[in-house]
Parts: structure tokens; C-alpha cells; sequence
């Protein structure tokens, strides 16, 4: 399938899950994500969910990694659509997040890291058996991981489809990519 036709797909299945079946799947996406190596992380990098498109909410690994690993620093995005670029902010919680105007929480006062990344969770529509995702389609992530040397971890509420036919030599292979019930790596 082409990623344009995927991406039509997964977002309505997404918008498809009951207000249950989305607890149960962040719930299974979080039990599998506590289940990590994190004793070589100092800096992880996590996007905050638009919750209105039913993406996985990455609060709930917040808080878990917060209070299980408060030595992680922990960095949001925050997006420039004129240059389709993004910057790392240091996270400082729930109060200093606003809406942009695509409806997308982002930091206001945090901190930019211009330092290592050591771990990226990255969100994603849908990803195939070899390792690639299909997002939105503004390639902000293929561009951000282009320059960083870290473990590139996907998070999904669904299983991987066979293959996305259009692949390019832009796209940028996930390590692992983490779903409700399992982790799979590439």
C-alpha cells in the first residue's frame, strides 16, 4: 500500500476505538514500554499526543518515567511549520503546555537541548514489518532523526502492516517500535 492510502486507513480506525479500547491499548502500550533498558539513558526525547486523533498518550509514560527514573531528562517537541523543523525542549509538565494552532501541545518556557538525544519515541500512523512508519506527512521526524544518533522507538496502538510500497531513501528506519502487546525490533 502507498503510504497516502495507509495514512486515509489508520486514521480512521484510529477515530473507530471506543473511549475503552483506547484505555486498554495505551494501558498494554505502557506495560510493554516499563519493560525497556533505560540504564544507558540520560536524555529522552517523547512527543505529547494529540489526543483528539486518539494518538498513544505519552503522559502516561511521563509519569511512569518520572517516577521510576527521575534521573532521565526528559525533552518535548516543539514544531516550526514554516521550516517543517523541530526543536528539543526540556519538559517541565503539564502547566507549561499550550496548543499550537494545529491543535498540538507544546512547551513554552522549557529549555532548548541542544545536547545528545539518547532515546526518540516517535509517533506514527502505522509501520510495516521492515521497520518503516507513515506519519502525518510532513516529515518533521524523518528530518529531526536524520542528525541524531539515538534508539529510534515507535509507539503504535496497532500491529505492523506487511510493507509500505513508496519507502524512500528520506525515510528514516525505526530500532524498535513498541505496540499493546509487544516490542518489536527491526
Amino acid at each position: 500500500m502507498l503510504k497516502s492510502e495507509i495514512r486515509k486507513q489508520a486514521s480512521k480506525d484510529r477515530l473507530a476505538i471506543t473511549d475503552e479500547e483506547y484505555k486498554s491499548l495505551t494501558d498494554g502500550l505502557l506495560n510493554q514500554f516499563v519493560t525497556q533498558d533505560f540504564s544507558s539513558i540520560k536524555t529522552l526525547h517523547i512527543f505529547l499526543p494529540i489526543t483528539e486523533k486518539k494518538e498513544p498518550n505519552t503522559f502516561l509514560l511521563i509519569e511512569w518515567l518520572a517516577e521510576n527514573h527521575p534521573e532521565i531528562k526528559i525533552l518535548v517537541p516543539k514544531a516550526d511549520f514554516e521550516t517543517a523543523l523541530m526543536t528539543n525542549h526540556e519538559y517541565l509538565g503539564v502547566d507549561d503546555l499550550q496548543k499550537n494552532l494545529y491543535n498540538i501541545l507544546e512547551p513554552q518556557k522549557g529549555i532548548v537541548h541542544d545536547g545528545e538525544v539518547d532515546m526518540v519515541l516517535i509517533p506514527l500512523l502505522a509501520f510495516d514489518k521492515q521497520g518503516y512508519r507513515v506519519g502525518y506527512g510532513k516529515g518533521f521526524y524523518d528530518r529531526f532523526l536524520q542528525n541524531i544518533n539515538a534508539k529510534k522507538i515507535g509507539l503504535s496502538l496497532s500491529p505492523a502492516i506487511d510493507k509500505i510500497d513508496d519507502v524512500n531513501e528520506h525515510d528514516i528506519r525505526l530500532d524498535y517500535c513498541i505496540t499493546p502487546t509487544e516490542t518489536i525490533k527491526f
